[in-house]
């Protein structure tokens, strides 16, 4: 039980290392300072700083997937499980602090290692957006197309206008999102 207990400490600390200081500036005596524990202890659990690394956005997707599932509801239309979901998906990407460092340190330096945490995270987005897809197609609710293709728009639809829109004009609420998205998406991927 110790050993489970030191192990969510260090992967605690680890987080809120990337958290603060990014892939890049995180070591692992930081981690083993944060997490009250020797340098030695972590590797017991955890190869390298790479591994745990894995580990922790690992635990991101998991608390992403688990966060979307309780917002789709079958009885649902596919579009509004999809605002539902992306809304909460959204949200919690934009609050996440390791997420935004991760954004931030891929835009300023250009981490090789934090680009591909968010292309996993963003990968895990669009595997759940094309399964949504898929069975909104074969339930006739939109026409046929590549669901690879129609999960990708719509993920990076939700993205620019939720994030990048921002840069220019004043921030779209998340209705104004609604509005805009529903009609534009009911009319281009109607079945009929």
């Amino acid at each position: 039980m110790a050993d489970i207990n030191r192990r969510q400490q260090v992967v605690s600390a680890a987080e809120k290392s990337f958290s603060l200081f990014g892939y890049k500036a995180t070591t692992m005596e930081q981690v083993a300072r944060l997490a009250h524990v020797g340098k030695g202890t972590i590797y017991n659990f955890f190869e390298n700083k790479e591994e745990l690394f894995r580990e922790i956005l690992h635990s991101i997707i998991a608390d992403m997937k688990r966060i979307t599932e309780q917002t789709v509801k079958e009885e649902h239309s596919f579009l509004d499980n999809v605002h539902e979901s992306m809304d909460v998906l959204l949200e919690y990407r934009q609050e996440h602090e390791l997420l935004l460092k991760l954004f931030q340190e891929v835009h300023d330096f250009g981490t090789p290692q934090a680009k591909e945490g968010l292309q996993k995270v963003e990968t895990a987005i669009l595997e759940y957006l094309e399964r949504q897809v898929k069975r909104a197609m074969t339930l006739g609710q939109i026409r046929q197309e590549d669901p690879k293709i129609v999960a990708f728009v719509l993920f990076k639809l939700y993205v620019t206008l939720a994030s990048d829109w921002n840069k220019v004009h004043p921030a779209l609420h998340k209705e104004q999102i609604k509005a805009f998205v529903g009609p534009f998406l009911k009319n281009g991927l109607s079945p009929n």
